[in-house]
């Protein structure tokens, strides 16, 4: 086993009894005066617990005024988990306090998992980066791309022309394929296409084949592996694997990533015995209404396509499991999930040399993956990191870290959809805040 393989501890209530005698020891020394580096001489894989203790009170800051009801934060080292607590509450009338084991809506957080279960099919033989869109579903096989002309009198303009190349399976891992989301389409004409055909099935329960259509009828927004443009790629890419494998996807997730690697939590419908453990967002944030209308956790995923880009609900212990299988080299607690090689390959930068990037989500600095946003260089960053460091986030509030240069595996869960940007950031400054070996 790798010597970074977890250590999962699920009798942790002597964590957590560890971390309260921690902060009163810390409590204790500021009273009597005990220099700070006494204070931070105690810690735990290289974490100062008096550094670890200052989460507790920025959150509780957080959510008193406002930025989020409440959240769930997790920091693991060398797989032994550091830190892992909850704060505040479920629910938008702060009645119900945050369970540790609180379900969220992952959102983009799927995107990561549905890219190792693609990429083990490369392992197999069974796909390849270099195979046609078109190969899996003709109806992508002579896509046209909007482009700019002027007319006659000099007005720009923009019509649909043949695509110079066909879309290929490394395009959808990568975000390249010239597919976008109705939100931040680049221009009104595509925002108004995928609204008018609801291709992120909000509205309606678009079917595999409707949204198949649907999107292959609408013109690209740029020519094919030019672009990096955040898109419905991995959900086209989910279609793909179920394709392949001839099974739904999140039935495939659940036999070959879900469960050997007990994310008994994690799945794309939402349990009755999780349905108390749902966290909310505040009933005034001005996202909820659009994004919880088209997460339906509660919603059988057959009736509608499986959303590979967004559709899982997971725990914040759950998502530390898979990010520490990645992190080790694509192996956990004895199954091997991918190749430490495929995994090297998946957190490399594969947008060398095109325009965009992911900086709304990932901030400066970061470079794309297949599927994951990796940092590039040590500066350069909203907060700190290290090179080749991989990241990504949910539209819900959700957000995780894998440190390979320093073994670490971060995760923050939070039900605040306007306020993810900051509480994303804030977590990763207190995470490496800490961090003093």
């Amino acid at each position: 086993m790798s010597k970074r393989s977890v250590s999962f501890d699920p009798g942790a209530p002597h964590l957590a009894l560890r971390f309260v005698l921690a902060g009163l020891a810390f409590a204790a020394a500021t009273a009597t005066g005990t220099p700070a580096a006494a204070q931070e001489a105690t810690s735990i894989q290289g974490f100062a617990t008096a550094r670890l203790a200052r989460i507790a009170p920025v959150m509780r800051a957080e959510i008193e005024k406002g930025t989020m009801p409440g959240a769930v934060t997790l920091i693991a080292r060398n797989g032994k988990l550091v830190h892992v607590e909850a704060h505040g509450f479920l629910d938008s009338a702060k009645t119900r306090p945050m369970p540790r084991d609180a379900v969220f809506r992952g959102f983009s957080m799927t995107k990561p998992v549905v890219a190792v279960a693609a990429l083990a099919l490369i392992e197999q033989g069974r796909l390849n980066l270099r195979d046609p869109l078109a190969q899996y579903f003709p109806e992508f096989k002579e896509m046209k791309v909007f482009i700019e002309v002027q007319d006659e009198r000099g007005r720009t303009t923009r019509v649909a022309v043949p695509a110079k190349r066909p879309i290929l399976i490394w395009d959808l891992f990568r975000h390249t394929a010239g597919f976008t989301y109705a939100g931040s389409a680049p221009f009104p004409e595509l925002t108004a296409a995928y609204e008018r055909a609801d291709v992120e099935s909000r509205d309606t329960d678009v079917s595999n084949e409707e949204f198949v259509n649907r999107l292959a009828a609408i013109p690209l927004a740029y020519e094919p592996g030019t672009r990096w443009e955040y898109s419905v790629a991995t959900d086209v890419l989910g279609l793909v694997v179920e394709k392949v494998v001839g099974k739904r996807l999140d039935l495939h997730l659940a036999e070959t990533i879900f469960g050997p690697i007990g994310m008994k939590e994690t799945s794309f419908q939402l349990r009755p015995e999780q349905a108390g453990r749902l966290a909310d967002a505040y009933d005034a944030d001005p996202l909820k209404v659009e994004l919880w209308k088209a997460s339906r956790p509660e919603q059988d995923p057959a009736k509608r396509y499986v959303h590979g880009g967004a559709g899982m609900l997971t725990t914040a212990e759950d998502y530390f499991r898979f990010a520490q299988m990645v992190l080790n080299g694509g192996e956990l607690d004895g199954v091997r999930i991918l190749s430490r090689k495929s995994v090297g390959f998946m957190l490399s930068n594969h947008i060398q040399g095109l325009i965009g990037s992911p900086l709304p989500t990932t901030g400066p600095g970061y470079g794309f993956g297949l599927g994951w946003g990796v940092r590039l260089a040590e500066g350069g960053g909203y907060a700190p990191g290290s090179p080749g460091d991989a990241m990504w986030a949910g539209a819900g509030g959700t957000s995780f870290t894998v440190d390979r240069q320093e073994g670490i595996v971060g995760v923050i869960m939070t039900a605040g959809p306007s306020t993810r940007q900051h509480t994303r950031f804030l977590f990763k400054d207190l995470l490496y805040g800490a961090l003093t070996e």
